[in-house]
């Protein structure tokens, strides 16, 4: 008999909710974790008293409140609401595209007015037939003043391509919002953990066997006979020695600076739209947890500047690339993956889907609700 039930390759969300559901039914885990931290992208880092996320801002919300009071269960979390800003050339619009960035952006300061310059500005648009990529798309949506100043230049950062290469399906919606709200989201909870991310994972490990520093490919024969079945959370190509091919992602690179002054952007997000600026976007992370002048209290501050670039080896994949290409390979693997025995796959790699984490813990819960009872 094996000394586990599941081997759990990957200690994110994914793969600490589920250990943690499996051991309330009994189940004995091992959780293994090639980076020397658990928590996979939502870890924390303490920086001056401020709780960096390491990987990238993480943002919790969700409309599903099963979700909501299962993370709750083990952490608080404070009331913050995402209200990303964006900078184009030194102008400052509010995110998402709301009446405060249609005034911003023409001064008009009614739902009836902002409603008729944005059809206005559609019919100016000469694009006959189905849109051929992303640009002619999104012109198709919102015309070209808010395209050029708030999407095009950001986009082609993030994805590392011209707009006019890239498939118009990424852009099939543009949410506009005639009222006056900088929320970002649309579900009824959303927070950040008080005392960041490592609680919340923490917590879900604690009382599983788990091990750091431990590259489950290095040691493939070895660990997989200490469990009946196994969880894996990485990338699913990986998995298979990359035997069809290999996955496209994007990568984002950090620049940290520490910053002795105590509020440097007056905002958690601001977005880079114009593309002569390098980053994307600048986090200034303190912004997560102390609201109103609080941020005032320490004297220091952290800010992260992201760069998108496409994915090498010995990076952090993020974003899968989601092109027709790239989906016909995952589905030829994930063809591999179903015929698998006593091996599941799940999270944002091994399913080749960007997930946020409520979504995440949504589908580490059905797994465990469909394997538990086997």
């Amino acid at each position: 008999m094996k000394p586990y039930n599941y081997l759990i390759i990957g200690s994110g969300i994914f793969g600490a909710t589920f250990a943690y559901l499996a051991k309330q039914s009994g189940k004995r885990s091992l959780v293994i974790e090639k980076r020397p931290h658990f928590g996979g992208n939502v870890y924390c880092e303490s920086i001056e008293d401020i709780n960096v996320h390491k990987y990238g801002a993480h943002i919790f919300h969700t409309s599903n409140k099963e979700v909501w009071d299962f993370v709750n269960h083990f952490v608080e979390f404070n009331r913050y609401t995402n209200c990303p800003v964006a900078n184009y050339k030194g102008r400052l619009y509010n995110l998402p595209f709301n009446m405060n960035t249609f005034y911003q952006m023409w001064g008009v300061t009614t739902p009836d007015e902002a409603m008729r310059k944005i059809e206005e500005q559609k019919a100016l648009v000469s694009i006959h037939g189905e849109p051929r990529n992303l640009e002619e798309q999104a012109l198709r949506l919102v015309g070209k003043d808010i395209y050029e100043a708030l999407i095009k230049g950001y986009t082609e950062k993030q994805w590392g391509r011209l707009c006019t290469e890239l498939p118009a399906f990424i852009i099939r919606r543009l949410p506009l919002r005639f009222v006056f709200d900088n929320n970002y989201f649309n579900d009824a909870y959303q927070g950040i953990p008080i005392g960041g991310y490592n609680r919340l994972v923490n917590a879900l490990l604690e009382g599983v066997d788990a091990r750091l520093n431990t590259d489950f490919f290095a040691h493939r024969e070895e660990l997989s006979s200490l469990a009946e079945t196994i969880v894996y959370t990485g990338p699913i190509d990986e998995f298979y020695d990359y035997r069809l091919g290999r996955l496209q992602y994007r990568t984002v690179h950090f620049e940290q600076e520490i910053l002795d002054i105590p509020n440097y952007q007056g905002n958690a997000v601001v977005n880079f739209t114009d593309r002569e600026v390098p980053y994307t976007r600048i986090i200034e992370h303190k912004h997560f947890e102390r609201f109103g002048n609080t941020v005032y209290d320490n004297p220091k501050t952290v800010i992260y500047k992201e760069y998108s670039v496409e994915f090498k080896d010995g990076m952090e994949p993020y974003y899968p690339v989601n092109d027709e290409k790239n989906t016909a390979l995952y589905n030829q693997y994930k063809a591999m993956a179903d015929q698998e025995e006593n091996v599941y796959f799940g999270g944002r790699l091994a399913e080749y889907k960007y997930y946020d984490m409520a979504p995440t813990i949504e589908r580490a819960m059905e797994l465990a609700k469909k394997v538990l009872k086997e």
